[in-house]
């Protein structure tokens, strides 16, 4: 299903890691390990580099770190498209582990399926490895809060 068409993106990437550093500074506290890499009309690219801290036994990198990707691309789709609210929280994320994840770059190709007022509906494709196999793909939906009062009046 292509993605949801005519979205145009209100941010950068680069407006955005700016945004996630001080609203939500704890993600990234002692590493760069999430960032932002693209944004586009109806999506955006995220990337965790995953190191050390982010492997269970086994050097498989472990699924909340997987999961937060995900997470992550649905925030950055939402920012970069309804706006720099950052009061926008997941309301629904469900993942599916494909297969291992190694150490080093993994990018959450993300797209928008829906953008309303209140809701957007979302999908991730996460890649990694040398031939960019799907690891995992997650499905979600974030809540958007409604505009302030002077802002629909103007």
């Amino acid at each position: 299903m292509p993605a949801q068409t005519k979205l145009e993106p209100v941010l950068t990437a680069a407006q955005i890691n700016t945004l996630m550093e001080n609203v939500f500074p704890q993600l990234n506290e002692n590493s760069a390990a999430y960032e932002a890499i693209d944004i586009f009309p109806g999506g955006c690219t995220v990337r965790l580099n995953a190191s050390e801290q982010h492997l269970r036994p086994g050097g498989t990198v472990s699924g909340p770190a997987l999961f937060t990707l995900a997470d992550i691309g649905g925030y950055v789709c939402v920012l970069s498209h309804a706006g720099p609210d950052a009061l926008s929280v997941t309301t629904n994320l469900n993942i599916n582990f494909v297969r291992k994840a190694e150490a080093g770059p993994i990018d959450g190709h993300c797209r928008i399926l829906k953008l309303g007022k209140s809701l957007m509906v979302f999908d991730i494709d996460i890649v990694a490895g040398p031939e960019g196999q799907t690891v995992a793909h997650a499905t979600g939906t974030y809540s958007i809060p409604p505009k302030p009062i002077a802002d629909v009046v103007k």
